[in-house]
């Protein structure tokens, strides 16, 4: 079992802290039961918020966290009891991002949420309520009609796509099920009728998508998984393993992508075991770590084989254009 990420450690930290500290002391059991994490790993990340503050550095601007007779407390620093000041750019980030998020599925325009964005948006001047523009990931708007006008009428679409892992363009009927946005980028869940299976495509990546004018019958509940970062991709038992020895400035694929096993080697070096379902998806790995990713189990030569075919395909180009 691999080790949490410090991203994913951050996350539950931040869902833990306000959780604890609203309560009076809940006892540890039901910390790590509510949270479904052990008492090892709760008392570890605890102890990292005895660092956390402002500078100086002093009591009043730490967080404090008291265990005792297996119950927790958390007190929070004085700084928090202050309005936060915003710089005016803090300011509309944070109005462009959370009207955002009220538009989704879900949100609330009566909850508080809706309220504190309308008070920030007038102390900066937003009187109009589409002042603010936001352009998450470039997905054509008429494909993302579409495709949320489909999800609504259950109606088939035949999706022109581009797959990133297997670099092919293929054409498949889908049933969409669901359109969410993930770490800035709009995904479609969908049962694809080529694949007889869920699948999940990044919309900025579908080059069409068209009604095809047939219907098909959702079961219910919503069958989709609920997609996180981390679950975008499910690796099966059948893809290739690989593992491999990473340089500290390539510690970023160990936290970016699902991975069956993380050792630390030191020195700020990791050995990763990971699964990949098409070749070409590594390729572009080993590509984008610039050397710092060694093949320690799988295809060792795939890396300089790569940067081979990308080379002469660049000197082709480059003889191409001279030639002209």
């Amino acid at each position: 079992m691999s080790s949490p990420t410090a991203g994913e450690r951050l996350g539950r930290l931040l869902a833990i802290v306000p959780w604890v500290a609203a309560h009076d002391g809940p006892s540890i059991t039901e910390v790590c039961d509510r949270f479904d994490i052990t008492e090892k790993d709760l008392t570890a990340d605890l102890n990292l918020l005895f660092l956390c503050g402002v500078y100086p550095f002093t009591p009043d601007v730490l967080v404090d966290v008291t265990i005792a007779g297996g119950r927790v407390w958390i007190t929070m620093a004085d700084y928090f009891r202050r309005p936060l000041k915003l710089t005016s750019r803090e300011a509309l980030a944070l109005v462009a991002v959370g009207r955002f998020y009220l538009r989704m599925p879900g949100g609330d325009a009566n909850a508080a949420l809706a309220s504190g964005l309308a008070k920030l948006a007038r102390a900066l001047g937003l009187v109009d309520d589409e002042a603010v523009e936001i352009d998450l990931d470039g997905s054509p708007a008429e494909v993302l009609g579409r495709l949320r006008d489909a999800v609504a009428s259950r109606s088939k679409v035949e999706l022109t796509y581009y797959s990133f892992g297997r670099d092919a363009t293929t054409r498949r009927v889908v049933h969409p099920w669901k359109v969410l946005n993930v770490a800035g980028y709009w995904y479609l869940s969908a049962w694809c009728e080529t694949a007889k299976a869920e699948r999940v495509f990044r919309v900025d990546r579908i080059v069409e998508a068209l009604d095809t004018g047939d219907v098909f019958e959702t079961p219910a509940p919503y069958p989709g998984r609920t997609v996180t970062q981390e679950g975008l991709f499910s690796p099966a038992e059948t893809d290739t393993s690989w593992v491999l020895e990473l340089a500290p400035d390539a510690r970023w694929v160990a936290e970016r992508y699902p991975n069956e096993e993380v050792e630390d080697l030191g020195g700020g070096r990791l050995r990763v075991r990971l699964r990949a379902g098409e070749k070409a998806w590594m390729e572009r790995l080993l590509l984008r770590s610039g050397g710092s990713a060694a093949v320690l189990e799988g295809d060792t030569t795939l890396a300089s084989k790569a940067a081979r075919r990308v080379l002469d395909r660049y000197r082709r180009v480059t003889l191409e254009e001279s030639t002209e």
